[in-house]
């Protein structure tokens, strides 16, 4: 019983969390075309960002002045980074 009860609110924890982050999950995808080895360090400055701690880096301050009212990045005002080798 104990393990259907914490199956049944881990399921509805990841339906609440992915629902909330899915803008972020689909700017994340656009940009994964640009460049496939995005990572969510990409725009934050932790590795592995908790929700209410994301901070933010230079780029992703830039990706986020870009966003407009309807959740979409505007790429073209946005300078993507040179790939490191």
């Amino acid at each position: 019983m104990k393990k259907t009860t914490t199956a049944v609110v881990a399921a509805l924890a990841a339906v609440a969390l992915g629902s909330a982050a899915l803008a972020t999950m689909d700017i994340q995808k656009e940009y994964k075309a640009k460049d496939p080895k995005a990572s969510c360090a990409t725009c934050h400055v932790a590795k592995m960002p908790k929700k209410d701690a994301a901070e933010l880096n230079d780029f992703g301050k830039t990706v986020k002045a870009a966003k407009g009212k309807d959740g979409k990045v505007d790429w073209s005002k946005v300078k993507v980074p040179e790939a490191k080798s």
